[in-house]
């Protein structure tokens, strides 16, 4: 066991929905989660935007099995960054996370994202204002990136964020330019964000047990956030908690975790959502089930679907 190795499901849009975290959550390893990012603009988000977004406040919070749900938000404006942090903090969010990595194009132009890390300046301003206008016991948070193009204004970026007396930090650890394009420049964690007076979370290209000791070693770090590297191995955050890398074999994926999955995402959506998510994640599976392969082959080319009862134990 390591028990001071601290293991975070991380925000991905379009992957990490309130499914993936209630089954992430039953399969054990994460110690904390967050949502997909909140678009904020100028405007106080109706209560039913963060519920969609995060069912968990309906339970305290925290998912089916317990696991504790932050509220990501992304945004500039500071007056309403501080109203829906408030309102996310008011309906039971753990915290507030606010994304400063994203590097969708959409979002960038829209002043959102990784588009803030081209003055480190106006990062730091938004969360210091967060921090001064939210209760002390809020819990304010941040993911980051490198850099925009390039990370020559890196060190500013460290020191205003050192200076913060943030709850943690996520530092995805390439650029904005360099999306996620292997590989993960880890040393610049060690480099940049050793010696902070809070937690600060290693980001980027942990898709195995043996990444992952990599990057323990190269970054020193005690807190790990895991995206695409859990979707693609579930079992992840338990092989680091655990300090063994026994994955789940494929029958307790057709067992139980693909009929939840399928079935919880129905509920959510409707079947047409459920079989896209269900194609997105044998995808990912297939990285290390060849099985999992095999499956999406079966249902690639369905455009709708009802699973029969018997249907899992043929995958």
């Amino acid at each position: 066991m390591n028990p001071k190795i601290t293991v975070a499901l991380a925000p991905m849009e379009g992957v990490v929905d309130p499914i993936i975290r209630e089954v992430f959550s039953l399969i054990g390893g994460y110690d904390l989660m967050f949502t997909e990012f909140i678009r904020v603009t100028q405007n106080l988000n109706p209560d039913k935007v963060f519920y969609k977004f995060c069912p968990e406040l309906k339970n305290g919070g925290k998912t089916f099995y317990g696991t504790p749900v932050t509220v990501q938000l992304l945004g500039s404006d500071h007056s309403a960054m501080v109203d829906n942090a408030a309102k996310a903090l008011e309906l039971g969010s753990h915290g507030i996370d606010i994304n400063f990595g994203c590097p969708a194009k959409t979002v960038n132009r829209h002043d959102g994202g990784a588009a803030l890390l081209k003055d480190p300046q106006r990062v730091g301003r938004l969360l210091e204002e967060l921090l001064r206008q939210l209760p002390c016991s809020s819990g304010v948070s941040a993911k980051i990136r490198l850099g925009f193009e390039d990370t020559k204004l890196l060190p500013d970026l460290a020191q205003i964020l050192k200076s913060l007396p943030l709850k943690h930090l996520t530092v995805h650890a390439r650029t904005k330019l360099q999306g996620y394009k292997p590989p993960a420049h880890w040393i610049e964690i060690k480099n940049y964000f050793s010696g902070f007076s809070y937690p600060v979370f290693a980001n980027g290209d942990i898709w195995s047990f043996e990444d992952w000791k990599k990057c323990f070693q190269v970054t020193e770090c005690a807190h790990f956030a895991l995206g695409r590297g859990a979707f693609a191995n579930p079992a992840l955050g338990q092989q680091i908690k655990l300090n063994n890398p026994r994955a789940l074999s494929w029958n307790e994926f057709t067992e139980s975790l693909l009929p939840l999955f399928y079935q919880k995402s129905h509920e959510y959506r409707d079947h047409h959502y459920a079989l896209c998510r269900l194609k997105q994640w044998l995808k990912f599976l297939g990285r290390n089930y060849t099985e999992a392969d095999v499956a999406f082959s079966k249902i690639k080319t369905l455009k709708s679907f009802a699973p029969p009862a018997d249907f899992w134990n043929t995958l």
